[in-house]
């Protein structure tokens, strides 16, 4: 029986424009990579399509006005914000993106698959409740994650490996206990948002994980980072669910960051994603967000595949350096003084 549904639909190709950095070239990159090394093969993978998400689902993230606008746009083409380009057809694609989301959930949920990766363009977690920014429409995971509580999940962990913070995400549930978000990301760049004292407000209060780390960080860096804090919160939080907002614009040779993270380290940062889940059920998806180095984000993907479904393969890149374990180990430090009174370290 396979172990991993991967979620996919040749519609997510019909959004956006050439020269922006988040186009279809992403997925057919992928998509290409996959079917030549034959991981979608694999009896231990099931490719699965999704169907468009209903606009009462949208609405449970995402204010009807906003969802009406962006179908209007979608009709004629235009902008979101400076970034987020909207094209003919755009607001249908978005909607099968959520609907990618939520698919992936469903079946891991029900316990048809033991985990799922959502292959799904445009990406989410910068969209507000009514706006859309940083190339995304609708918050995909956002939408997943209300639509888990609704169906009775208790506490979801949402963890966003983006390079970028994902404000959107943060803000749905700032003031929530119900879903924890936590982030790693690179400081100083867009939004802007993310800094280790955004902590959630009133319920949500000390919900919300912001880890800030410096530019350069590589696999050994943020590896230390990851295990430092989110452990020790899984442990405390005992997640019923992980969602993971699944960014590769960490890696090195991504044209628009300056992280330093492999290929190989993606997989090791998904193997740390898997034993958090195991602990607790071991019920994990992923939900691609961002990445735009189109020889890097297949071998990350394929990567990611190839551990959570249990295929002894992966693919490699070449060494590099990161900024150095003891920046970063301050950071933590930092990180977790702003949260000890709300987790035990």
């Amino acid at each position: 029986m396979a172990r991993t549904a991967v979620i996919y639909h040749s519609e997510y190709l019909n959004h956006g424009v050439d020269d922006h950095p988040e186009n279809k070239r992403r997925l057919e990159a992928v998509m290409r990579f996959l079917e030549e090394e034959g991981v979608l093969r694999a009896p231990e993978v099931k490719v699965l399509e999704p169907e468009r998400a209903g606009i009462e689902e949208v609405m449970l993230n995402h204010d009807v006005e906003y969802i009406e606008y962006v179908r209007a746009l979608s009709d004629i083409g235009g902008m979101l914000d400076p970034d987020t380009v909207v094209t003919k057809g755009s607001y249908e694609v978005a909607l099968r993106a959520v609907g990618g989301g939520i698919l992936a959930a469903r079946v891991v949920a029900e316990g048809k698959f033991d985990n799922a990766f959502a292959l799904v363009r445009p990406p989410g977690h910068h969209a507000e409740r009514g706006s859309g920014h940083g190339f995304c429409i609708f918050n995909n995971i956002a939408i997943v994650a209300r639509i888990l509580l609704k169906e009775g999940f208790k506490r979801i962990m949402i963890v966003d490996i983006d390079c970028h913070h994902g404000n959107g995400t943060q803000n749905a549930f700032y003031e929530s206990s119900e879903v924890l978000y936590l982030s790693l990301h690179q400081w100083g760049i867009y939004p802007g948002t993310g800094w280790l004292e955004e902590v959630g407000y009133g319920e949500g209060e000390g919900y919300t994980v912001n880890i800030p780390l410096p530019s350069g960080t590589g696999d050994q860096e943020y590896l230390y980072a990851l295990e430092e804090v989110m452990m020790p919160i899984v442990d405390d939080y005992r997640p019923e669910f992980i969602l993971v907002s699944a960014g590769f614009d960490t890696h090195y040779s991504d044209p628009i960051t300056s992280m330093k993270l492999t290929s190989v380290g993606h997989r090791e940062v998904a193997g740390v994603l898997l034993d958090a889940a195991k602990k607790n059920g071991g019920k994990i998806v992923f939900v691609l967000e961002g990445g735009y180095s189109l020889s890097a984000i297949p071998k990350s993907i394929a990567n990611i595949i190839c551990l959570i479904s249990g295929i002894d393969r992966s693919w490699d890149d070449k060494k590099v350096e990161g900024v150095g374990l003891d920046r970063v180990k301050r950071r933590v430090e930092e990180v977790k003084q702003v949260l000890k009174s709300y987790w035990k370290f």
